[in-house]
């Protein structure tokens, strides 16, 4: 793993811990009901939809054009938020990691 993998798999970590927390604090069903609960929380969630929509329409593209099925990832993005586009990116970092270290080195001569 490389310092972009490590700290996108901290990042990860960290959020699905603060979820498994709002979980088990609120429910699944609760949480929906804490962003809906007034004027400050419905703009809140609205901006994160747009945010996450956007985000889902990169990833699509950017896995259709990398031979990768984005079901999985936009799946996950439904049911966790950024988990799914933070897995992805976790995914793409090691596929370039991977890609730059299996290329021959260039001659400077």
């Amino acid at each position: 793993m490389n310092g972009k993998q490590i700290g996108l798999a901290v990042l990860l970590a960290d959020f699905l811990a603060l979820t498994a927390y709002a979980v088990w604090a609120h429910g699944y069903v609760g949480i929906f009901e804490m962003l809906l609960a007034n004027p400050a929380t419905i703009l809140g969630s609205t901006d994160l939809v747009i945010a996450l929509s956007m985000v889902s329409v990169w990833l699509w593209q950017d896995a259709k054009s990398r031979g990768i099925s984005a079901v999985p990832y936009l799946v996950l993005t439904a049911a966790l938020g950024s988990a799914g586009p933070l897995l992805y990116l976790i995914r793409i970092t090691a596929s370039e990691s991977r890609h730059t270290a299996a290329m021959p080195a260039r001659s400077m001569a």
